[in-house]
């Protein structure tokens, strides 16, 4: 049991780190901004999104109905609210690497004319995640044009949005209440006792449970398969069987029965991971590690009705900005003058004075080492670190920039460390960008999970990018 609590508490934890850095509000408001003007394309490279296909080759190649139908979808996307509930991963809460999503599909779209063509979010691999940029694109099952450079173009069947719209398009961002498994007041509502064996659903999934029979009729209906029974994956090794009773069709009553997977269930259809869990933000709420305001305004909007959502960049002013220093037996301030961080309690003279004295290694008056510490590892490394993981640059300077001032440089030490590696890495996505899947540096340590530039992203010195 305390394993499980813990557990349960370290999700949450990073559920909540995810939802203060991964999406800022600067982002979601200059998006929705472009989104509501019409501006498609504006709202995405807004997003961090790269689009990787033009408007004039879609009607080229599938012509003017297909290309009415995608713009349609387009136009509903908020690239954003896509970012937001895109799948991550520990312990960095980055974006899952390599990943292949279908948004949307469009039946017998296909150049072979029986095939669909689908509508695809598209992360890179671990290698070249700097920037936490997501690529949108189509994908084509009859063409293997312009797919090189993604180790797995093809749409993961287990990581889907295309039967859950409300994920991404803004029009129906509303059913997330009802589809996420939520209840009166963002609690998740709990599953039919008779529908779960005691024991067989772990506790945090059982708010998602009354919902996977509908899913799962959902998914076949979709796929163009008959009744059958759909495998619902709890994690690495842990699969359970869901047998769809008669008639489970859309639109019709659902039940099911539940059983632990055998080794016959290789090769039957998945149940989405959308499906299958309680979205993050109703457990956030429920435990009480969110407010509403912290929350995508249109989740917000979803989960707590007739929330106004104010959620904004808030920066202190100067006077909160100052830090105080015990300095021989006082309490001093440091604090920015005229654009530079400085100490606040001495005068220039004084000020010169000491640093002579430490320049000849002297012992630095405390005021004095509180500034230096400040430029080469301030306390808000840890801040700056988490938005240069997911791609907030403008949020990291602006931290930076704010204690240190606008014009300020960092000295050597982590902070300027951490500043140049997050400055390389983009190096590793460009060059993604620009070529096949065989430029991926066999000896970078990014290979790996666990990538965050607090663990294993910094090169050595001299260290040669192959």
């Amino acid at each position: 049991m305390l394993t499980e609590t813990a557990y349960e508490e370290t999700r949450l934890s990073l559920w909540r780190r995810v939802r203060e850095f991964a999406v800022p509000p600067s982002m979601i408001e200059t998006a929705t901004a472009r989104r509501a003007a019409g501006d498609w394309a504006g709202s995405c490279a807004a997003a961090g999104f790269d689009v990787d296909f033009r408007m004039p080759d879609v009607t080229r190649d599938y012509g003017g109905e297909l290309t009415a139908r995608l713009r349609a979808d387009l136009r509903r996307l908020a690239p954003d609210l896509l970012r937001w509930h895109m799948p991550r991963i520990a312990p960095d809460g980055l974006l899952r690497p390599g990943l292949t999503m279908a948004l949307a599909r469009y039946g017998a779209a296909a150049r072979d004319g029986t095939s669909p063509l689908y509508l695809v979010a598209r992360t890179p691999p671990a290698w070249a995640d700097a920037g936490q940029r997501i690529g949108l694109a189509l994908w084509d099952p009859s063409s293997r044009t312009g797919t090189g450079r993604d180790p797995h173009p093809r749409p993961h069947p287990r990581f889907r949005f295309d039967l859950h719209r409300h994920l991404w398009a803004a029009d129906r961002s509303g059913e997330l209440r009802s589809r996420g498994g939520s209840g009166p007041g963002g609690t998740p509502r709990a599953a039919p006792r008779a529908a779960v064996p005691q024991g067989l659903v772990p506790a945090e999934l059982l708010g998602a449970a009354h919902r996977w029979a509908e899913d799962a009729a959902l998914l076949l209906h979709a796929d163009g398969l008959p009744p059958g029974p759909v495998v619902v994956r709890l994690g690495a090794r842990r699969r359970l069987v869901l047998r769809p009773e008669a008639g489970a069709l859309p639109g019709t009553p659902a039940g099911s029965r539940i059983a632990v997977a055998g080794r016959r269930a290789t090769g039957l259809p998945v149940l989405p991971e959308a499906a299958v869990r309680v979205p993050p933000d109703v457990e956030l709420l429920r435990a009480g590690l969110v407010e509403a305001e912290q929350l995508h305004p249109l989740v917000a909007a979803a989960l707590v009705p007739g929330h106004a959502s104010t959620r904004r960049a808030v920066m202190a002013d100067a006077a909160e900005r100052a830090r105080l220093v015990e300095c021989r037996g006082e309490l001093h301030r440091i604090g920015l003058v005229d654009g530079v961080l400085k100490p606040l309690d001495h005068d220039a003279a004084e000020i010169r004075r000491e640093e002579l004295l430490a320049a000849l290694e002297g012992p630095p008056l405390p005021c004095l080492r509180a500034v230096d510490e400040a430029y080469r590892s301030p306390h808000c490394l840890d801040d700056v670190r988490e938005r240069l993981n997911h791609g907030d640059v403008d949020g990291a300077l602006a931290v930076v920039r704010d204690l240190l001032g606008p014009e300020a440089l960092p000295r050597h030490g982590p902070l300027r460390d951490t500043l140049l590696t997050a400055a390389e890495r983009r190096i590793d996505h460009g060059l993604f960008r620009a070529g096949p899947a065989d430029h991926a540096p066999k000896g970078d340590p990014s290979h790996v999970h666990g990538r965050g530039l607090s663990r294993s992203r910094f090169r050595p010195r001299g260290h040669s990018r192959r």
